[in-house]
């Protein structure tokens, strides 16, 4: 019988899941991806694609006509056991759900692969669907189907903001970014179906319900994806704001290293400046005087009596205290003290004048 490891408990390999949870070894820094030829080309035809649904919309055309169709048609009405499953599908369409769930992904991407690109891309990308849908939404000003005043009219330059629809265009960016930053052909080919089903689904979501025109839903995908492929331009940009806020954050974590550490840094810097310097040079010897020769010095006699045990009167003998007849601490290890009397001996000290001169009565 085969034992039970954490490697084989209910025939799952947790040491695959283990290996995906430590962070990677860190790669080489790779050139961001270029503006192709073909991306180019994918770019200006969508540019053009977004102008001609403008333009439709704007002098009234089948495409209007299309819009009304469909509204009066009212498939909320025609199938109505949907309503409910669609009611928390185009969830998948919102800015704030999908976007912390995405930055959740791509933070731990950002932590396992040491790169601050994934989040930067996301953020990026979202700035440019909040500038360049939230502008257009609010220039055009055109009305919901649940606000039209006119059978056929295109209803623009009035107080609506949901042309172009909001909901697909974050679908399509959104999702789209994690095809967009896979790296693997494999991963990035079946992240590309997974964005296209999610985006397409929440398009026609807005229409089922009859939040948005046809023509809205147009507009919201073509705006995705415009922003999509002009992301390559926006890699330089995005590199440098990498390079600038990890330059800053290694200088945070070298600031927070403990005092210890940094006078261990500072001493290991000072070592070669001491060595180019040399030893004599960086460590002077003490100079010698006069007083302290060459030789070594002979250890000095022990003293007889203190300084303090001077006779009272000159002339008289000097009196022996074998109490104090201890040995001396060397000179070199003798504090220095500044005596408070004069250093001559007391014979040659001069006797004031104003002091009587002859024997003493």
């Amino acid at each position: 019988m085969q034992p039970v490891t954490a490697c084989n408990l209910f025939g799952v390999r947790t040491d695959r899941i283990f290996a995906r949870l430590e962070q990677e070894p860190a790669r080489p820094l790779t050139p961001p991806p270029g503006m192709s030829g073909t991306r180019k080309t994918l770019f200006f035809a969508t540019l053009a694609l977004y102008a001609a649904i403008v333009a439709a919309v704007l002098t009234t055309s089948r495409l209007v006509r299309l819009d009304w169709q469909v509204m009066l048609f009212r498939p909320y009405k025609q199938w109505p056991e949907l309503h409910a499953f669609l009611d928390y599908f185009v969830v998948l369409g919102q800015r704030g759900p999908t976007a912390v769930l995405v930055a959740a992904w791509l933070g731990w991407r950002s932590w396992r692969q040491r790169t601050l690109r994934p989040l930067l891309t996301l953020g990026a990308s979202l700035l440019l669907l909040n500038v360049t849908v939230g502008a257009a939404k609010l220039g055009m000003g055109r009305e919901g189907p649940h606000y039209a005043n006119r059978i056929g009219a295109n209803e623009m330059f009035l107080t609506g903001d949901i042309f172009p629809s909001g909901h697909t265009a974050n679908a399509v960016v959104t999702w789209g970014i994690l095809a967009y930053l896979a790296t693997t052909p494999r991963a990035r080919r079946r992240l590309s179906v997974v964005a296209a089903v999610f985006a397409l689904g929440v398009g026609t979501t807005t229409v089922y319900i009859g939040t948005h025109w046809v023509s809205d839903v147009l507009l919201g995908w073509a705006s995705g994806l415009l922003i999509l492929l002009a992301l390559p331009w926006s890699e330089p940009l995005i590199a440098r704001v990498e390079a600038y806020l990890l330059s800053h954050w290694y200088h945070f974590r070298e600031g927070a290293t403990p005092l210890s550490a940094r006078l261990r840094t500072a001493g290991a810097r000072a070592e070669p400046v001491a060595a180019r310097l040399g030893a004599r040079e960086a460590y002077p010897a003490p100079r010698r005087g006069p007083a302290f020769p060459e030789a070594p010095l002979a250890e000095p006699a022990l003293p007889t009596a203190l300084p303090g045990d001077l006779p009272a009167r000159a002339g008289e003998p000097r009196t022996h205290h074998p109490a104090h007849a201890r040995q001396h601490a060397a000179r070199s290890e003798r504090s220095p003290v500044t005596p408070a009397g004069s250093r001559r001996p007391y014979g040659e000290r001069t006797v004031s004048r104003t002091a009587p001169i002859g024997p003493r009565k």
